[in-house]
């Protein structure tokens, strides 16, 4: 595995892993992570493809984004990240808040993404729901961390899982809190920012999670698989929201069905102008 700093457009530098050769596969991980959190995910798929695990920024070795950036500034940075990498259309994967930037992405440059997965993604949130994820980001801002009532969230009191939490817990521990609550404030208010584009995505889509995430629900994966022009839904019973952890075998056989799926050899939509 290559470890790899790469200038971007914008003077910025982002961090990635690279594993394999083929066709490119490009992975974003959720708030609070890192590159690493792909883990299974490199070691398996690496064997047929080109796996590109990136640190959003703000998080392991990744410059961060302005105080304030909302999704469509992260939305930005991954379109400038992937045109950095100068490898064409790419597989484009996220996991929470990578999800919404890999739908972002699809929506708005539908050029540079051959195929888009999300999973664990969110989608038009409750109020209720809405409200508990901005009082997270707020206690964030102020500079307050909780690691273990998302590890409680996350992981059941099986050996598996308990070690798969255990490198959760070092990432949450290490992250920079500043990039940290940038990040989170844009997830928590990112829901609904590109909700209206999803019927736009042309392109097979993959909305998976795990039957037992309060969060990323199975109806929301339901309702982006369908307004897309190819989506599929996939709910994997008793998982929660770490799903590419706790379920990696499952998870990557989804993956690759997803991968092996025809893309269409003409996009109906055309790219629109991302905002910075």
């Amino acid at each position: 595995m290559t470890s790899t700093i790469l200038q971007l457009s914008d003077k910025r530098v982002a961090h990635y892993l690279e594993q394999g050769s083929g066709e490119p596969l490009v992975l974003i991980h959720g708030v609070g992570m890192q590159a690493h959190a792909w883990y299974p995910q490199i070691d398996d798929l690496s064997r047929d493809f080109r796996v590109i695990a990136v640190d959003m920024p703000g998080h392991g070795q990744s410059a961060p984004l302005d105080v304030g950036a909302g999704l469509q500034q992260f939305v930005a940075w991954a379109i400038a990240f992937i045109e950095a990498l100068d490898a064409g259309p790419v597989n484009l994967a996220g996991h929470s808040m990578g999800s919404l930037i890999a739908a972002g992405v699809a929506v708005t440059r539908p050029d540079l993404v051959k195929r888009v997965a999300l999973l664990n993604g969110v989608y038009r949130r409750t109020p209720q729901a809405r409200e508990a994820v901005l009082q997270r980001a707020a206690e964030l801002r102020s500079g307050t961390i909780d690691v273990e009532t998302p590890l409680k969230r996350w992981f059941n009191a099986e050996e598996a899982q308990q070690i798969a939490a255990h490198k959760v817990e070092s990432w949450l521990k290490s992250v920079d809190l500043a990039g940290y609550a940038t990040a989170y404030t844009a997830f928590a208010k990112g829901d609904e920012v590109y909700a209206d584009g999803w019927n736009t995505i042309a392109c097979p889509a993959l909305v998976l999670t795990g039957s037992d995430d309060p969060n990323s629900t199975p109806e929301m994966a339901n309702q982006m698989a369908a307004a897309a022009h190819n989506g599929r839904a996939v709910v994997i019973e008793d998982e929660r929201h770490m799903v590419n952890l706790t379920a990696p075998e499952t998870v990557n056989r989804a993956l690759r069905d997803w991968l092996k799926v025809e893309t269409p050899i003409d996009s109906p939509v055309e790219p629109l102008k991302s905002e910075a």
